[in-house]
């Protein structure tokens, strides 16, 4: 089954609106869980526009399931992370000016800081993971680099302007998967997934989990943190099991042509 990794940022976003103490984002990682999340991911920005390091404390000490920091290869950043140690910590590129990440990590420009960031890391007993777009140079890169995992970068499928930008879009990431995998790396994906979108990517053979924040923290405003993340991973749930369903037929048929 696909694993299901939730954002918690956004809980934090409201919270420093209105520069208070609600919503909690660690209370919200509580409920994710009752809900069925396999992962909990946040991230810590260099300006802590919305976790801040009280937050990282104390998911580190509640949060069952695993953590994911999502991190810059900042040194003050990774020195929080080395004394954090969450389960995996995911290297995002990072701009001040922007609303969300942009793109993926420019692994091949940057390898030379990251190898180091990524063994400091991998020392401490701490899984990495890259965020980055679905090129396959990159996904050559991060392995050079010593990452053990990917996340890739799914916004030019769910931003695809045309049907036909978005078959190339999901091509791109089915070619991904395999690189990632032929290269021993396990594959994650995610951004700008939500519950109308999410299928067609969740069907593509080889992503063992998805990270999703801001759709499913804007459908708990109606149903609840529990039920949307129970929703999303109904949705992730059926796509694997008509995914299986699937390759069954097909390996009954083959054998059934195989006897003729």
């Amino acid at each position: 089954m696909i694993k299901l990794g939730v954002n918690i940022d956004h809980v934090a976003t409201v919270r420093q609106a209105r520069q208070t103490d609600e919503p909690d984002p660690v209370w919200a990682a509580v409920e994710a869980e009752l809900g069925g999340a396999d992962c909990i991911t946040f991230h810590l920005r260099e300006d802590r526009r919305h976790i801040n390091d009280r937050d990282a404390e104390l998911l580190k000490r509640t949060v069952a399931t695993k953590l994911n920091m999502e991190m810059s290869a900042n040194a003050g950043i990774v020195r929080a992370a080395l004394r954090l140690k969450p389960q995996q910590c995911t290297l995002v590129p990072e701009k001040r000016e922007e609303l969300t990440t942009e793109g993926g990590l420019d692994v091949v420009r940057h390898r030379r800081r990251l190898g180091p960031v990524v063994k400091k890391l991998k020392r401490e007993g701490i899984t990495t993971s890259a965020f980055i777009e679905p090129d396959v140079r990159q996904i050559v890169a991060a392995a050079e680099c010593g990452f053990d995992a990917l996340e890739l970068w799914t916004a030019g499928y769910t931003d695809a302007a045309s049907e036909q930008r978005r078959l190339e879009a999901l091509a791109q990431l089915e070619r991904g998967v395999d690189a990632g995998h032929d290269h021993g790396l396990i594959v994650h994906g995610g951004h700008g997934l939500t519950y109308r979108n999410v299928g067609p990517v969740a069907a593509i053979i080889g992503f063992s989990e998805f990270n999703i924040g801001h759709s499913i923290i804007a459908r708990s405003v109606f149903v609840g943190l529990r039920e949307a993340v129970r929703e999303m991973k109904r949705l992730l749930d059926t796509t694997a099991m008509q995914h299986l369903a699937l390759l069954e037929a097909d390996e009954f048929w083959q054998a059934d042509g195989e006897e003729d």
